[in-house]
Parts: structure tokens; C-alpha cells; sequence
């Protein structure tokens, strides 16, 4: 681990702190992490991907709404590393503020997600963040997410 990068994690370190699952699951690896503070997590955009069948025939084009979602999850990352009974918690979205696509993203860009802490209370937070294709902006955006017990969630079927 290099301590200006903070901890790294891989597939297996990503899926023990999210409890999405393909083909949801939108990071592949995360960079940098630093507790509380900021993350930076790749998303390596395949021909593969689902959402390419339709999105659109012949023009394949990530739609901005998953590019937002990657970002979110990558946060989800960063506030599940600070808690410690975070197998029984989920982070809903809350909202989605200046939300904006420089470009379009297509089958072999590697985005690059990097979230900051903005701010984090008990139950609610706000992270602001960037994607990144070859160092250049193709969304920006803030979040903001509610933590939830999974046992008070309804209609959330686990399993």
C-alpha cells in the first residue's frame, strides 16, 4: 500500500463493500482511498456492457445516468470503508445536483471516478465528483445519500 495513494482493493474488496452485483456492479478497482476523504475507483467500458445493445444500435454511447451511477458507487465505497456494521446498511441516493456530460463515453474508455467528501453526518452526506477518459472531463456531478438499516428498507428482498 503506498500512503499517499491509501488503500487499493480489487474486484473481491469492491464486492465485500457493495452489495451490487452484475450487471449493476459499475467500478472494477479501486486506485486510491483515503478514510473520509476522497476515492478514485476505473471503470473499464466494454463492447460487453448490456446497455450497448440498446443504447444506442450502432452508436455505442454509456448512457450519462450509469456514468453518474459508477460515481455513486465508487462514493458508496468510500462511506462504507468508515463504518463498521456496513453489511447492514445500504446508501440510497438522496439527489443529483450540476450534474454535467462533456462527451460521450464508448466500448474501450476506462473511466476514471474520483469522489470527495464534501460533507458526511450520521445518516446523510454529499460527495462531489469527476469522470475521468484520458484525463479529460466527460461528467461532473454531486451526490447526495441517505444511510439506511437494510432491516427497515421495504420491498428489499436479501438473498
Amino acid at each position: 500500500m503506498d500512503e499517499n495513494r491509501g488503500e487499493v482493493l480489487d474486484i473481491q474488496g469492491i464486492l465485500d463493500f457493495l452489495p451490487h452485483r452484475y450487471p449493476f456492479l459499475l467500478i472494477d478497482r479501486i486506485l486510491e482511498l483515503e478514510e473520509g476523504k476522497r476515492i478514485v475507483a476505473l471503470k473499464n467500458v466494454t463492447f460487453n456492457e448490456p446497455f450497448f445493445q440498446g443504447h444506442f444500435p450502432g452508436i455505442p454511447i454509456m448512457p450519462g445516468v450509469l456514468i453518474i451511477e459508477a460515481m455513486a458507487q465508487a462514493g458508496g465505497v468510500l462511506v462504507f470503508k468508515a463504518i463498521p456494521n456496513r453489511h447492514e446498511k445500504l446508501v440510497f441516493f438522496m439527489g443529483i445536483e450540476g450534474a454535467r456530460f462533456r462527451r460521450p463515453v464508448r466500448p474501450g474508455d476506462q473511466l476514471r471516478l474520483e469522489m470527495e467528501v464534501i460533507r458526511i453526518k450520521s445518516r446523510v452526506g454529499r460527495l462531489k465528483g469527476r469522470a475521468l477518459v484520458d484525463d479529460s472531463v466527460v461528467a461532473e456531478a454531486e451526490v447526495m445519500f441517505s444511510l439506511v438499516n437494510r432491516d427497515d428498507t421495504i420491498g428489499i428482498r436479501q438473498g
